[in-house]
C-alpha cells in the first residue's frame, strides 16, 4: 500500500479506505439565525447544500447519506434520511446518520455540515489518508469543527448524544487537521452567505 506523504506511520498501518466510510451529511438546518431555508439560498450557481454535497458526492464512500428537513433542496447522489421529527436537534440528525451508517455495514463514518461550503476537497482527502480507525476532526482557527471522523467504535456513544449538542465532546483529545478560517466558513447569517459568495468567486 503506497504511504500517504507526511503521514505517521500508525495511520498509515491502520488506514480505513473510503470505501468502508459512510459520509452523513447533515442537511436538515433550521436556518433560525439566518431568517429563511439557508441550505436553499442560492450561492452562486447553486443553493448552498449543493456546494458541500457535489463536493464529497466525488469521493468513494460506502455511501452518501444525508439526514434531511423540509427545506433541504434535492442533493443527487445521496440516500436522504428523513429528520423525525422536522425540527428535531442535532443529537438526533447524527443518530439517524449513524444507524443508516450501521445498516449499511459501515467500519467508519464521517460527518459533514451542508452549511459548510468552502471546506475543499484536497481537505476531505488529508482526512480519509490520516485516518486511522478511531477519530479524527478539522480544526479551525479557534476551536475543533466538522468534518470528522470516527471509527465503528464510537456509533453508540453517537446515538447516546442528546439535544443541540454535536460530537464536539467526543472529540477532546482526538488529532486534527487544519482549517483555514475562509475553507471553515458556515453560513448562520445573511453575511455569512455574502462573505462565502465573494470567496467563492475569487476561486
Amino acid at each position: 500500500m503506497r504511504r500517504p506523504g507526511g503521514v505517521a506511520g500508525r495511520f498509515h498501518a491502520n488506514r480505513v479506505n473510503a470505501d468502508a466510510i459512510a459520509l452523513i451529511l447533515l442537511a436538515a438546518g433550521r436556518g433560525t439565525r439566518f431568517g429563511a431555508a439557508k441550505l436553499a439560498a442560492p450561492l452562486l450557481d447553486k443553493p448552498v447544500a449543493r456546494h458541500a454535497a457535489d463536493m464529497l458526492a466525488r469521493f468513494g464512500f460506502r455511501a452518501h447519506l444525508a439526514v434531511v428537513g423540509p427545506d433541504t433542496p434535492a442533493l443527487p447522489g445521496y440516500v436522504t434520511v428523513r429528520l423525525d421529527p422536522p425540527g428535531a436537534p442535532q443529537s438526533r440528525s447524527l443518530a439517524l446518520g449513524i444507524a443508516a451508517a450501521r445498516a449499511r455495514g459501515a467500519a467508519a463514518v464521517m460527518i459533514a455540515l451542508a452549511d459548510m461550503p468552502l471546506v475543499p476537497a484536497r481537505h476531505i482527502g488529508a482526512m480519509i489518508a490520516r485516518f486511522d480507525g478511531d477519530r479524527l476532526a478539522s480544526r479551525g482557527p479557534e476551536t475543533t469543527m466538522p468534518p470528522v471522523l470516527f471509527g465503528a467504535q464510537h456509533f453508540d456513544a453517537l446515538i447516546a448524544l442528546h439535544g443541540d449538542r454535536g460530537a464536539g465532546a467526543l472529540l477532546h483529545d482526538a488529532p486534527t487537521v487544519p482549517l483555514t478560517s475562509d475553507e471553515a466558513l458556515d453560513i448562520d447569517r445573511a453575511a455569512d452567505l455574502a462573505r462565502a459568495t465573494h470567496l467563492l468567486a475569487l476561486r
